[in-house]
C-alpha cells in the first residue's frame, strides 16, 4: 500500500483525483487495521470456537474486501481517464 501512496503523489492528475487516490489507499489501510483489531480481540477473548467469533472475523474480512473493491474502482477510473 505504501507503493500506491507514493504512486498517487507522482501521477500527473488533478488535485481532486490525487486526493481520491490517496483517500482510497488510506481507506484500505484503515480497513486492514480494524480487521486486525477485531481478530486480535476475538483471539484474546478465548480460543474456543464460537459462531459469533467466526461471524465477527467474516464481517471484518468482508469490510476489507469492500475497501479493496472501492480502491480498485477509484484507481481504475483515474488511470483509465488519464491514460485514454
Amino acid at each position: 500500500m505504501a507503493t500506491f501512496l507514493r504512486f498517487s503523489l507522482i501521477l500527473f492528475v488533478c488535485f481532486f483525483q490525487r486526493f481520491m487516490l490517496f483517500c482510497a489507499t488510506l481507506f484500505v489501510m484503515f480497513a486492514e487495521i480494524v480487521y486486525s483489531a477485531i481478530e486480535a480481540t476475538i483471539d484474546r477473548v478465548g480460543l474456543e470456537i464460537h459462531p459469533l467469533s467466526g461471524l465477527a472475523k467474516d464481517l471484518g474480512s468482508a469490510g476489507v474486501l469492500i475497501a479493496l473493491i472501492v480502491f480498485i474502482c477509484i484507481w481504475g477510473s483515474c488511470l483509465y481517464q488519464n491514460l485514454y
